[in-house]
């Protein structure tokens, strides 16, 4: 059980570092990260407005979480 998720841990990080390469850099640069948005474009259809991308790296971060939390309880 361990081997097993743990090599499904190392092939979700893989499939997490190529999908983040894959995305296109956005023209702010760090500005972002610091508060540099706006809240008032934060709404219900947030998740809508994602790029498929966006949304494979939504999904394959959390497994990457859920599999690490996993090992560390095993």
């Amino acid at each position: 059980m361990k081997t097993t998720l743990a090599i499904v841990h190392i092939l979700l990080c893989l499939v997490l570092m190529a999908v983040v390469l894959m995305q296109h850099r956005k023209q702010g640069g760090f500005g972002g990260i610091f508060g540099g948005g706006s809240q008032a474009d934060m709404g219900p259809n947030q998740w809508q407005r994602f790029t498929g991308l966006t949304k494979i790296t939504v999904v394959v971060t959390t497994l990457f979480m859920v599999t690490s939390v996993a090992l560390v309880i095993l």
